[in-house]
């Protein structure tokens, strides 16, 4: 069965322009990866979780900071690997430099036995709309697209 996710599309206005909240992968993979490489902060869930639920839990998995109010769908949209992301967007600020992401232990490098223990999330941002555009998963442009069309 293809794995699913649920996140979270933080967005704010600045100046009448809206600004989108991104974040980046952690780890060795990611490391010298730009874009293409960032995402909405998101994870995975099972069936018998609801889930605006979550993604309300993966945002603050990731960085750190809850956010809570009128959540708007955004639909879903599969990625490359058959994944189908669930997205919901609501309004908000919170201080990109600040963010805390839970961390979890990868073998690295590949077959070596050695464990390290490394963020999700190494790095957020805000970025303008055609910024973020370049910056995202391209699977994941027509969020920011159903967003800035409502």
């Amino acid at each position: 069965m293809p794995k699913q996710s649920a996140g979270i599309l933080l967005y704010r206005k600045i100046n009448n322009i809206l600004q989108i909240f991104l974040v980046h992968p952690g780890g060795p993979f990611f490391k010298n990866k730009d874009e293409g490489s960032w995402t909405i902060p998101k994870g995975e869930f099972l069936d018998d979780e609801e889930p605006l639920a979550a993604a309300k839990r993966e945002f603050q998995e990731e960085t750190g900071k809850r956010v809570d109010g009128d959540f708007i769908s955004l639909g879903s949209i599969k990625q490359k690997s058959g994944k189908t992301v669930y997205a919901w967007a609501i309004e908000g600020d919170i201080d990109q430099e600040t963010i805390v992401s839970n961390v979890f232990d990868l073998e690295w490098p590949p077959r070596s036995g050695k464990m390290i223990s490394i963020p999700e999330v190494d790095r957020a941002d805000w970025f303008d709309i055609d910024i973020a555009k370049q910056k995202i998963n391209p699977a994941q442009v027509p969020l920011i697209e159903r967003l800035n069309k409502l």
